[in-house]
């Protein structure tokens, strides 16, 4: 095609999770064709809390979907970590943050976000039981095959298809035969550091549960007396909890541990945990079997938490973001929103679909991310250690962050988090509604140029 043709863009995301259909909205937003492909035959209603913070609220708000979070979601203030005999180790205050950038942090339930998101999402444009077990690329498009023997083509490949990726895999393995894949992500498999078991219940009685049904989330920890074990909450509106209890892996039972790895997000039978943890005590008052009873079963779950972030993020048309290109902390779908909005932004700002634009943004795509990602993995890899860790060495660590790091140095190192809000570049800027103001994006002369043409057509 000669250079002088303007070819826009046909994307292919595999999986149809948040990073997928977050990414989907961005693309449609933008004008830009796409589709998505699910491996599963259906959407599947698991997990438990999932917080969204002030990171992503400028672009929710640019996508209109800030105030349908809102609604579903409640703030949290702050959250307190508590010894099993329910002695105060300390509380976190988050009501800064609302100052320092203007909003507050969210958490509602995982399946009630995906809801949201599909809602926008239009149904002809995901294709469910579509799991991609092969692709091959060269200098003109991308083209997927499914297990069912269907193929489709396009010109850029997302794999937003979770921890196991199936894109991650292929990709990787082609890469290793052609002698060009990292030693580190030849090698590197995710590191399991907790099992949790997790979920959310049915509204339940808010005069059982002490605050249940307040504004504000009550967002608390639990750090178990038995070595390797701890549990926490967040209450989300219609007086509903979202619960999860988790496991260092080296103290686990083998029964328990065994089928846990390499598993994204399954059912679980909660009539497998020891008996007596269903008496462990909650701070809003109540004992974990009253979480676990009130909960469906089909909606109880059982996951690894891993945290890695793999160096190879793309090659080619094909491109990794969200859980795909980095394991982090599950109750967070902060990173891989960060993704969607970076990638979409960079293939809008491409001149026209070929090759050489297509390497380009994907290759600034990983410039932009990849160190912001490392840095927010070592944040990430704290707050496992100060909310679960059990060992000496985590102990000590807690001690150190939560009783002898000045306030000063901890809000120093979070600075950068605080400045960076991305936001699409192809709609109107939301303006920093807070002290801290967002770190400069690059402005868009393809969208300048877009609105000085749609003001002439008017004139």
């Amino acid at each position: 095609m000669p250079d002088s043709v303007i070819k826009e863009p046909k994307v292919l995301i595999a999986g149809a999770g948040i990073a997928g259909l977050f990414t989907a909205i961005l693309l449609d937003k933008a004008g830009i064709e796409y589709e998505i492909f699910e491996r599963s035959a259906q959407v599947r209603q698991l997990g438990s809390a999932i917080g969204l913070g002030f990171n992503v609220m400028p672009v929710m708000d640019q996508l209109g979907l800030f105030e349908e979070l809102k609604s579903i979601s409640k703030a949290i203030e702050g959250t307190t970590i508590f010894k099993e005999d329910m002695e105060v180790i300390r509380e976190i205050r988050l009501r800064d943050n609302r100052t320092l950038t203007g909003y507050d942090t969210l958490v509602t339930s995982r399946p009630q976000f995906h809801a949201l998101l599909s809602s926008h999402v239009p149904a002809e444009k995901i294709h469910m039981n579509k799991q991609v077990v092969a692709f091959t690329q060269d200098a003109e498009s991308v083209t997927i095959t499914c297990a069912d023997g269907s193929s489709y083509t396009g010109d850029i490949l997302i794999g937003a298809d979770g921890a196991y990726s199936n894109i991650r895999q292929i990709l990787y393995s082609q890469l290793k035969q052609e002698g060009i894949l990292p030693k580190v992500d030849e090698e590197g498999e995710l590191i399991s550091h907790y099992m949790s078991v997790m979920g959310t219940t049915n509204p339940l009685e808010p005069r059982n549960y002490e605050g249940l049904d307040d504004k504000e989330s009550h967002c608390d920890t639990v750090i178990g007396e038995e070595r390797g074990l701890t549990w926490r909450y967040f209450t989300i509106p219609d007086n509903r909890v979202c619960w999860r209890v988790d496991l260092q892996t080296k103290d686990m039972d083998p029964k328990l541990y065994e089928g846990w790895l390499n598993a994204d997000y399954n059912t679980f039978d909660i009539h497998q945990l020891p008996k007596e943890w269903r008496h462990h005590k909650l701070p809003i008052m109540g004992e974990l079997g009253d979480l676990f009873d009130n909960t469906p079963k089909e909606a109880i779950t059982k996951v690894v938490l891993e945290e890695k972030t793999f160096e190879t993020w793309r090659h080619g048309r094909t491109v990794l973001i969200g859980d795909a290109a980095h394991r982090m902390h599950p109750n967070f779908a902060l990173d891989s929103i960060l993704d969607a909005v970076v990638l979409v932004n960079m293939i809008y700002e491409m001149p026209t679909a070929n090759h050489k634009n297509i390497t380009k943004a994907l290759d600034d795509f990983y410039v932009e991310r990849f160190p912001n990602t490392k840095k927010e993995l070592n944040p990430t890899q704290q707050l496992s250690t100060v909310l679960a860790g059990k060992t000496w060495l985590d102990t000590a660590t807690r001690y150190v962050l939560l009783k002898l790091v000045p306030k000063y140095h901890k809000e120093k190192s979070l600075e950068y988090l605080l400045q960076y809000r991305p936001q699409a570049l192809f709609l109107p800027i939301v303006e920093s509604k807070g002290t801290i103001p967002n770190t400069p994006q690059r402005p868009s002369k393809k969208y300048a140029a877009y609105l000085k043409a749609r003001d002439a057509a008017k004139a």
